[in-house]
């Protein structure tokens, strides 16, 4: 049996990937997670084999749970579920250790299959993101957030989702001053001036999605 950990902040989309999942003799849905930080717990509680991993997400989001679950445990597949892959975000997550990305609008029996590839070790990229990935190598425009550090693309896909200096200050474990170094830091290297340029930037280069903003 496949052992499998559903990430994503959205109840629904939970609860309908782990009935479809839990239809199949070789899955075994072991539990759900509505954040990266509850990933982050249940992945070292439950061991799954394979953790679908919703990238957007309130708190520290899917890329930095996934950085934190393969340090913890090599042994563990993360297979990650989007709407939208920018080539530079794709690069970070295999850097992560991400065994994979399939899209939001991927089929179940696609689904399934992305499962049991990762699960038996190999690399697997939905065609329609595949597809994303290779046209934007013929993009001369380059991506500003490829400067940015691990961990100021991380405050910054915190601050675009919406999430105050406060919040993020407890969820990242950093002082409020210490966030707002970063925060002005990310201003300077992508010559924004306000939260809401930083925002409308990361809607452009597909750090975040005009669905993710609003919830």
């Amino acid at each position: 049996m496949i052992k499998v950990l559903i990430v994503d902040d959205h109840h629904l989309v939970r609860t309908s990937l782990a009935r479809l999942l839990d239809e199949e003799e070789d899955i075994d849905v072991v539990g759900e997670a509505a954040s990266g930080e509850e990933a982050i717990t249940l992945s070292r509680k439950l061991d799954p084999d394979v953790v679908l991993m919703d990238l957007r997400m309130p708190g520290i989001g899917g890329l930095e749970a996934t950085r934190k679950i393969m340090r913890n445990s090599a042994d563990i597949r993360v297979l990650a579920l989007t709407g939208f892959m920018e080539d530079n975000f794709a690069q970070r997550l295999l850097e992560a250790g991400a065994g994979g990305f399939i899209s939001k609008d991927t089929q179940v029996p696609d689904m399934v299959d992305a499962i049991r590839s990762v699960f038996a070790g190999h690399r697997y990229i939905s065609p329609d993101i595949a597809q994303r990935l290779v046209l934007s190598r013929f993009d001369s425009e380059e991506n500003p957030f490829d400067q940015l550090s691990q961990r100021e693309l991380q405050v910054a896909m915190m601050i675009v989702n919406c999430q105050r200096v406060s919040e993020i200050s407890d969820r990242l474990f950093l002082s409020p001053k210490t966030v707002n170094t970063y925060r002005y830091r990310i201003f300077e290297k992508l010559g924004v001036q306000t939260d809401v340029e930083l925002t409308h930037l990361g809607l452009k280069h597909g750090l975040v999605d005009g669905f993710d903003t609003v919830n």
